[in-house]
């Protein structure tokens, strides 16, 4: 019967002699079908947290992850052979070629690491410790995240009293000295024993009586090819898959974003929301894509997306510190719609004339930031600002794990060396009392406050705090008390795997500040060196805009983007609601979709009376009947707590008749389009990546800092993955 089976399998796949008629051509078109490639990273003695992960096909990267907390990695890939590697600092990289991915399956395939310095043969042999009564009572009594703590803490002092020790292959048992934590020098190695740190001492010594639980031997004995040094265990298979998963293993957080829905003109006329400056969004999802990940619909802010670029906007010279600048064209995913572009142009200040900077290094050096992508590109993206600074800046630097401390005063600008030889000196370990480092960096900054300059704290973390003062809401009402300091906040974010991105997006917003994602030197080099005075010195605060429609003119509008940035109407003329700033040359861009009157609004888009922003009339103004709307703009001076000032602008009903658009419109169209089908938007229209990537490539003909046509090579990369291997996302 087996036999019969088979040949009917067979069978099926024979194709005939001669030309293949289109039924027959038909059959040679497979579809990919998904599967699952998961497994651990680790190293003699434990797993290893942010260790990279990257599967390829020949010299293209197909897919990439990095591992989480408990050294776990998950990929969705199409079945087939790829070459999996594996990298993580102090380390030899890992490469093994033809892995097999069977469709709809788990593929699990762990992954053993050698240090680099140390590659002669090494044999782990698990142990179990036994410790009192009581602080087993105590461990079991550890929450979740207690647990997940004490994982990350290993990950940076791996000689712990309860862990494995490594033995050489040499008769004589090591030493301190011949122990090498992730390859760093053998005399920077630390021991800790309950938490207390133990200089000079030995690693633990098993016990003869306990037997080993696991031995393994991690390198040939024989000298052996640098590539294969190391090797992956099996590769097992498990039919079952839960749909849990398919999505990536992550302990990344993003706040819940529900997009702005269409709003009937008739019965609210009136929007306003506060700007925002931020392009942490982009930066972040960039990292996704090109580790072969769609990112999650969350971390996608279509108006952070919007507002990485630069656009060439008109330029202030009146009494205000910018311009506003609005255009409007056909809607290229709703043709029947109109988009309405608002642009706002800072002052452009020469950096020679800013005013003096006061500013606090806040840096988290937990044990989270041990990676190769956060503590050491904290350091080298530090070494670039430092390098801008000038004589009459300051600098000082507070750090934190598991307590918080002052290893800089505040030092002149002049003495770089003295600056970069402290940041370059920290190490990264211990848990993370972020509450305590923003409490004593906002002290440090107050105590050397500079009357009329630019007092500021730079806290460059992952934003995973979980010792003392640590969610969210408790951060941010910190926050909020520090504001009126009159000291401003700059939020950097580094790393993958435990990224906090809600966290430190509403540190950000309610600390007068800006927010921006490193995930490496480029970006760095964008955000501290090329716009140093927009991420740095704020020329207006608490920005807001309202638009006042008219529904003689106007159906419907949506407010793309911009959730966490909402208004009540009433909110506009209230000096004591906090809004966004804005930096010394920066651009803010805001996009509407118009529905003109006789257009109905899209099916299915039904009001949601929930998400409708609270719309009191202001009968102050007065829109015409020529008028398509009224733009009001509200802003402060960044220094003291003088009265807001008010701008107003019309459009008239005539724009609707516009049918080409700029470059500015081209570019600013084609990021939203793609912004809103990496969220799977139910907005999306008829978006599709072919269109939004021939606006995206007319727009990168003009593009000397090269991004447009970095934004180019991700629309691409993103297209191929959502039809390899399409998720819901929303």
């Amino acid at each position: 019967m087996k036999t019969f089976f088979f040949l009917l399998t067979l069978l099926a796949f024979v194709q005939p002699s001669g030309t293949p008629s289109t039924t027959d051509l038909k059959v040679h078109q497979i579809t990919p079908t998904p599967a699952v490639l998961t497994g651990t990273v680790r190293d003699a003695q434990e797993p290893l947290i942010g260790a990279s992960v990257k599967i390829s096909k020949g010299a293209e990267t197909i897919r990439g992850g990095i591992t989480d907390v408990d050294g776990n990695y998950r990929i969705m890939v199409d079945s087939g052979t790829y070459t999996v590697e594996a990298n993580f600092t102090g380390y030899t990289p890992f490469r093994a070629e033809n892995v097999q991915v069977l469709p709809n399956q788990v593929n699990r395939l762990d992954i053993l690491l050698a240090d680099a310095q140390n590659l002669n043969e090494v044999v782990v042999m698990g142990y179990s410790v036994q410790q009192k009564q009581q602080k087993s009572a105590s461990r079991q009594a550890l929450t979740k995240s207690e647990r997940r703590e004490a994982k990350k803490s290993r990950a940076t002092d791996k000689s712990s009293n309860n862990q494995p020790s490594t033995y050489q292959s040499t008769p004589a048992r090591p030493t301190s000295a011949d122990v090498k934590t992730k390859g760093s020098r053998s005399n920077t190695t630390n021991y800790y024993i309950d938490g207390i740190r133990v200089a000079g001492s030995a690693p633990p010594v098993q016990d003869k009586e306990q037997k080993p639980m696991a031995m393994g031997i991690i390198a040939p004995a024989t000298p052996a090819p640098e590539k294969e040094v190391f090797r992956a265990e099996s590769l097992t298979y498990d039919t079952s898959v839960p749909d849990s998963l398919i999505e990536p293993v992550s302990d990344e957080q993003y706040n819940a974003i529900l997009e702005n829905p269409f709003q009937n003109a008739a019965t609210n006329s009136i929007s306003t929301f506060s700007i925002d400056v931020d392009a942490a969004s982009y930066a972040n999802l960039r990292r996704f894509i090109n580790y072969g990940q769609m990112p999650p619909a969350d971390a996608v802010r279509i108006e952070e997306m919007v507002n990485y670029f630069d656009y060439n906007y008109k330029k202030p010279t009146g009494p205000h510190p910018f311009e506003v600048s609005t255009e409007m064209a056909p809607c290229p995913w709703a043709p029947e719609h109109k988009l309405l572009l608002l642009g706002l142009q800072g002052q452009m200040i020469d950096v020679g004339q800013l005013p003096a900077a006061n500013l606090v290094f806040l840096i988290d050096v937990s044990g989270s930031m041990s990676s190769e992508d956060k503590l050491p590109l904290v350091q080298q993206s530090l070494d670039m600002l430092t390098d801008q600074l000038r004589p009459n800046d300051r600098v000082a630097i507070v750090v934190y794990a598991g307590a918080a401390g002052t290893v800089l005063e505040s030092t002149p600008g002049t003495d770089k060396l003295k600056i970069k030889n402290a940041i370059n000196n920290l190490q990264s370990g211990g848990s993370t009392a972020g509450g305590e480092g923003i409490r004593l960096a906002y002290n440090v900054a107050r105590k050397n406050f500079i009357r009329g300059g630019n007092n500021r704290v730079i806290l460059c973390t992952d934003g995973d705090f979980n010792v003392g003062v640590s969610n969210e809401g408790e951060l941010v009402k910190l926050i909020e008390n520090e504001r009126t300091s009159g000291v401003y906040l700059t939020v950097l974010g580094f790393g993958t795997g435990n990224y906090q991105d809600g966290k430190m997006q509403q540190l950000a917003d309610k600390g007068n500040g800006n927010h921006a994602y490193i995930d490496g030197l480029a970006e760095a080099r964008k955000v501290l060196v090329q716009e140093f005075g927009g991420t740095l010195f704020a020329i207006a605060k608490d920005v807001k805009l309202q638009l006042h429609f008219n529904p003689a003119q106007v159906a419907g509008y949506r407010l793309i983007g911009y959730e966490n940035r909402m208004l009540a109407t009433e909110d506009f003329h209230d000096d004591t609601k906090d809004a966004g700033e804005l930096g010394a040359g920066h651009r803010v861009t805001a996009l509407y979709e118009i529905v003109p009157v006789g257009q109905s609004l899209p099916t299915g888009n039904k009001l949601d009376s929930t998400l409708i922003v609270v719309a009191k009339p202001d009968t102050a103004v007065q829109v015409g009947a020529q008028d398509l709307l009224v733009l009001q703009l509200r802003y402060k001076q960044p220094k003291g707590e003088q009265p807001s000032r008010l701008m107003e602008y019309r459009l008239p009903a005539s724009a609707l008749s516009q049918t080409s658009e700029s470059e500015n419109l081209q570019l600013a169209s084609a990021v939203a389009e793609f912004g809103l089908l990496l969220r799977n938007s139910k907005y999306k229209g008829s978006a599709n990546y072919e269109q939004t990537l021939k606006r995206a490539k007319a727009a990168a003909k003009n593009d000397p800092g090269g991004y447009r046509t970095e934004l180019v090579g991700l629309i691409e990369k993103a297209g191929k993955l959502a039809v390899a291997a399409p998720i819901t996302r929303h």
